[in-house]
């Protein structure tokens, strides 16, 4: 049995990378969905990003930032309803 390759599309390549940076679709998903391995798509990843922030790297802060902005909510909630009452 051979394997069979094939190409994938620029087309393809650049909606899968989007769903990744901008959806933050997560690569197993992604390359799930299109039918490519998850490697190929890190390959892609590397590829990409370099000479900047890869974008896993991005995803994750990204991530990481919304979790700070509704713990800085919650605190400040807190703070103000202990001020109010005392």
């Amino acid at each position: 049995m051979s394997k069979k390759s094939y190409r994938i599309s620029a087309e393809i390549k650049e909606q899968i990378l989007n769903r990744i940076k901008h959806e933050g679709v997560s690569v197993a998903d992604a390359a799930a969905e299109h039918g490519v391995k998850a490697n190929t798509v890190y390959a892609w990843l590397g590829t990409k990003a370099k000479g900047s922030v890869s974008l896993l790297e991005y995803n994750r802060l990204k991530k990481e930032n919304e979790q700070l902005k509704q713990l800085v909510g919650e605190v400040t909630l807190k703070l103000s309803a202990q001020e109010k009452r005392g």
